[in-house]
């Protein structure tokens, strides 16, 4: 039983349908919420209802125009706190400035830890996130941080293919673990392919790769894809060495600067992902999208409950009683 009176969900601007999708797994309505932005460019957020001794959660995912996610956030996250909420949640999509989690080059900024020290000081008392670009950055929090997965959403997906003479493909060395544990779940082989990058870390000037995909059926598996253009190359690397079929799987499609319009003239014929952002309104009959709301709902139930997390993973798979 939660020690909490009531559970509250709201939804800042950053995806809005996603949060009204757990509430309706949940039974509850979206918390009403007034944001504006003001000419000045000043953010003004004011609660439509009090959260006194209540349990607040605050669907907020981190995307463009990101600036203005994180303040609305913040300022969400700090009128809770001032109207006396019993615990206040940040429940966080997709988490922003995941890749700057160390310094990599002098001079720099770690900008995923900043992004942790000012949501953990606007009074959040938790936070829950999926598929972090890199796992250590729930160590830049001193509060109660759920990383939950929803890589089975794209198993699911991959398995109602029935492929055959399936390989998975990693991207990146970085990405190497996740794709053999991605791999091994589907009994396919795993292939890698190294980049090398210049200077700035921006630029891909060199891609290997390390295993055998002549005639078979390529899965790209990624945590995002921003402008899909690393992935495309990777997708001609492949097409070069004699792969048959490609098709690409991520978690959070960033899908910015034209991605959309990339992929419908590049070689991989189907993107598969979930809707931890929002999709451009640009369409592609290629895109095949898998919702985390019922994840996120399950998640949330159980976190306001005070039952356990993680039992929901406890064979490897998500086990969600609503879905």
């Amino acid at each position: 039983m939660s020690r909490f009176d009531e559970l509250r969900i709201f939804s800042s601007t950053g995806h809005p349908k996603l949060a009204e999708a757990i509430c309706s797994y949940i039974g509850v309505q979206t918390a009403g919420i007034h944001v504006e932005k003001f000419p000045n460019d000043n953010i003004f957020v004011k609660l439509s209802e009090s959260v006194r001794e209540q349990d607040v959660f605050i669907v907020q995912s981190l995307h463009t125009p990101l600036s203005d996610r994180i303040m609305e956030l913040l300022l969400t996250i700090d009128a809770c706190k001032r109207d006396s909420a019993g615990r206040i949640t940040a429940v966080l999509p997709y988490y922003a400035y995941s890749r700057t989690d160390k310094r990599d080059q002098p001079r720099v900024p770690i900008s995923a830890r900043l992004l942790a020290d000012m949501i953990e000081v606007a009074g959040a008392n938790r936070v829950l996130t999926l598929d972090l670009h890199a796992g250590q950055i729930q160590g830049f929090f001193r509060i109660p941080f759920d990383e939950m997965s929803a890589m089975h959403l794209l198993l699911q997906r991959v398995r109602e293919l029935d492929l055959e003479n399936g390989v998975v493909v990693a991207p990146s060395l970085g990405f190497a673990k996740r794709a053999r544990n991605f791999a091994e779940l589907l009994g396919m082989p795993l292939a890698l392919v190294e980049r090398r990058h210049d200077l700035t870390g921006n630029e891909v000037t060199h891609l290997n790769l390390l295993g055998d995909v002549t005639g078979r059926t390529c899965i790209i598996v990624d945590d995002e894809v921003a402008t899909g253009t690393t992935m495309l190359r990777v997708a001609e690397l492949l097409k070069a060495k004699g792969a048959d079929r490609l098709i690409a799987a991520t978690i959070h499609p960033l899908l910015c600067d034209g991605a959309i319009e990339r992929f419908k003239q590049g070689a991989i014929e189907m993107l598969i992902t979930t809707d931890s952002i929002p999709h451009p309104e640009e369409t592609w009959s290629g895109l095949k999208v898998s919702s985390v709301a019922p994840l996120l709902g399950e998640t949330i139930l159980r976190i306001h409950k005070g039952i356990s997390v993680g039992a929901m993973f406890a064979d490897g798979h998500a086990q969600l009683g609503r879905w």
